[in-house]
């Protein structure tokens, strides 16, 4: 009777271990529960800490958020295993950034983006744009692409109707409807630029990072998503439970809520619209 009870509590055990395994993921292995991301200071890591963060902790996640000052250490960082995932960067830098240092990284969802504007302490108005204006554009060729996109859609400039239009540049000019007179600056610099050119084209995070407010931009970026920030993480990653709560956490109507009001003036993904359209 003893070897009996000993054996049935051995099969009990065995039972319970099981279930324990069953709740935790298919393959047995424990759910990731602690989620480290990295964004760049300043929008990015304020979307993280207030739109993503509070609703993965729901989901039962310790979350970590780890700040960078710039575009190079959060991919590398990610790579070697010290994020679960980032939030800083467009479609066409994360592809770049990993053919160059032979990393294999992959999406997991777009989120709203903060966008390029035209900006003038000389003008209150497109319209008001003198012949001849100086205008300071990024030197860098896929912000500079950006910035001529934004001058096209307000009928100031025409291209080219056959380039790329994420690699356009200023030899694509067709006509300069205002004649306007280009000044390429170091994107990070064109914040300062607003005080001493007619206009200047700048990118929405170093917009915010130098305190201006996207909503006195005389026009906005109608951005296309390949230039919207989205979460990457490493592609063997990209199955996994915890990247699935992520991106639901961003599907959610509690992060757009706090898009809505945290974020404004944030151009949104074209998902985000859609599903509003079908609301």
């Amino acid at each position: 009777m003893k070897k009996l009870s000993i054996f049935l509590a051995f099969l009990l055990s065995i039972g319970l271990l099981a279930a324990c395994a069953g709740k935790e993921t298919a393959s047995g292995t424990p759910k990731k529960k602690e989620l480290t991301i990295g964004a760049t200071s300043g929008p990015y890591s304020d979307m993280v800490n207030k739109a993503i963060k509070p609703i993965l902790e729901k989901k039962g996640y310790k979350v970590k958020v780890v700040e960078f000052s710039d575009y190079i250490q959060p991919n590398l960082a990610l790579a070697n295993g010290d994020l679960d995932a980032n939030l800083f960067q467009h479609k066409i830098y994360m592809e770049n950034f990993a053919k160059e240092h032979h990393l294999d990284l992959s999406e997991v969802i777009i989120v709203p983006t903060a966008p390029m504007g035209i900006y003038s302490k000389k003008f209150k108005s497109l319209d008001e744009i003198k012949d001849g204006s100086e205008i300071a554009i990024p030197n860098d060729p896929t912000n500079l692409a950006r910035a001529l996109l934004i001058l096209q859609d307000k009928k100031l400039i025409k291209l080219n109707p056959s380039v790329n239009p994420l690699t356009v540049s200023e030899k694509d000019i067709k006509e300069n409807v205002k004649h306007l007179k280009f000044k390429p600056i170091e994107a990070g610099q064109l914040p300062r630029t607003v005080e001493s050119v007619d206009l200047a084209a700048v990118p929405g995070n170093f917009a915010l990072a130098a305190k201006m407010n996207l909503m006195d931009a005389l026009a906005l970026e109608n951005m296309p998503d390949d230039y919207r920030n989205r979460i990457v993480v490493n592609t063997k990653d990209l199955n996994k439970p915890f990247v699935k709560d992520m991106k639901e956490a961003v599907e959610s109507k509690e992060f757009e809520e706090v898009i809505d009001k945290e974020f404004k003036g944030f151009g949104k993904p074209k998902w985000m619209l859609e599903r509003k359209q079908q609301q």
